[in-house]
């Protein structure tokens, strides 16, 4: 090969890389944007819900935004359907595009609504309507979100690039908590916080959806759903993924225990350590931002190892450590006053969590050809999260009221071991991909 030629090969895989960091750029930050508007939500729960939920037990309150947090999952297979559709049919950028709006309009709604002194039952109402708008954005965002950066992504670094999926979605909640903490530090008292401060996040979480739309509305096509457009064959998209029963099957399968323990270890955790290890509001939030920059740092390293070994040893390490480890972890922590000790035991947990987060977008597109890939990622994903994922908070804080806690530790045990049956006995799909299918 001349140097002249060389140096053009070059220029091109450069040229090459940076169209697709630049997508995945774009893509990721919409994600972020809309994981920060959906997270807000649980981050300022501690002082928002007083005013939404009148009751003289801090633990009932929470209790109820728990209740509403999982309502929104609840709509999340409806969102993953329809975006999923959209993103099969007429575009992964349209899918995300519109989805991104979607949760603008949540996060006002939320912003704008008077409180229960103001407008009584109606209050709890409107913000259960916003969460039901924002479910249905999360359910279509998941789904679209995953296939595009694995689709954008070359063949031997798709581990890698997708994982960029669970870094801006803990990245979402990491900026909530950041906007929290400077709103505790520096610009508001805790009284003006707790009167009106908590709708701040929400009218940035808005302004910040409106940006990330715009910025969608120039991201690049992937090639993949450009050559699946090419046929004429239409069929509906449900009727599309009943062909696929198993890889379905697959996808609830390996969900179950991973939604559980991510929802468990980032949602749950800002009011575990509140309320049961006792720990200051913004004591609280230091140990739940450093554990999320932690886990943050751990999904690219988890991606790139998967791209190298495999996607299945990473499942199986995540399902055998938390069947073991779970139980332990959260009864150390509940029994611990040490915000350093909390940190460390929620970063341990991390260590195995990451396992899933890190590359379960990439193997639930690895499982399904192109024309069916969105929806089959979103649809089966969203159910099993309704089930496992959303309502871990609910479960948790029930078992709480009961005087039973721990038994919310066994629960997810259990749930993360039967993934561990699915992981032990699936294909590895790095190896045995359907990315290059495009029926």
């Amino acid at each position: 090969m001349s140097e002249t030629t060389a140096d053009t090969h070059t220029g091109m895989d450069l040229a090459d890389t940076r169209r697709r960091l630049k997508a995945i750029f774009m893509g990721s930050v919409g994600n972020l944007v809309e994981w920060y508007d959906f997270y807000a939500y649980t981050a300022f729960a501690l002082y928002f819900a007083p005013h939404f939920f009148p009751s003289h037990d801090p633990v009932v309150q929470q209790l109820n935004a728990a209740t509403l947090f999982a309502a929104g999952f609840i709509v999340r297979p409806i969102g993953g359907w329809l975006f999923g559709h959209i993103a099969d049919r007429y575009g992964r950028r349209l899918s995300l595009t519109i989805s991104v709006l979607m949760m603008c309009f949540g996060s006002l709604i939320i912003a704008l609504t008077p409180t229960y002194a103001t407008i009584g039952f109606a209050a709890p109402a409107l913000l259960a309507l916003a969460r039901i708008i924002e479910g249905l954005s999360l359910g279509g965002e998941y789904g679209a979100s995953a296939t595009y950066l694995t689709e954008i992504a070359d063949p031997n670094h798709r581990g890698f690039y997708s994982s960029f999926q669970y870094v801006t979605l803990i990245g979402g909640q990491l900026t909530a908590i950041v906007v929290l903490l400077l709103l505790q530090n520096v610009f508001l008292t805790h009284e003006q916080l707790v009167a009106w401060g908590w709708r701040i996040p929400f009218v940035i979480g808005a302004l910040l959806a409106i940006t990330a739309m715009f910025m969608r509305r120039h991201m690049h096509e992937t090639e993949s759903f450009v050559e699946a457009s090419k046929t004429k064959k239409r069929e509906s998209s449900l009727r599309g993924l009943l062909k696929y029963p198993r890889e379905v099957a697959i996808v609830v399968g390996l969900t179950a225990g991973g939604t559980a323990a991510f929802y468990t270890f980032t949602t749950y955790m800002q009011t575990f350590v509140k309320q049961t290890v006792g720990l200051s509001d913004i004591t609280t939030t230091y140990v739940i931002a450093g554990s999320l920059i932690f886990a943050s740092i751990l999904q690219p390293i988890y991606g790139a190892i998967s791209d190298r070994i495999g996607r299945k040893p990473l499942l199986i390490f995540f399902g055998v450590a938390g069947s073991l480890l779970t139980v332990p972890i959260l009864t150390m922590l509940s029994q611990t006053k040490s915000p350093w000790m909390a940190f460390l035991l929620i970063s341990g947990a991390w260590i195995f969590v990451a396992g899933y987060t890190s590359i379960n977008a990439v193997v639930k597109a690895e499982l399904f050809p192109t024309a069916i890939r969105a929806t089959g990622i979103a649809v089966p994903y969203a159910v099993t999260v309704s089930i496992f994922g959303g309502t871990a908070p609910a479960i948790a804080l029930f078992f709480k009221q009961q005087g039973h806690e721990q038994w919310f530790f066994y629960y997810l045990a259990g749930v993360i071991f039967l993934s561990l049956l699915v992981y032990a006995t699936m294909r590895d799909t790095k190896h045995e991909s359907a990315m290059h299918r495009h029926e």
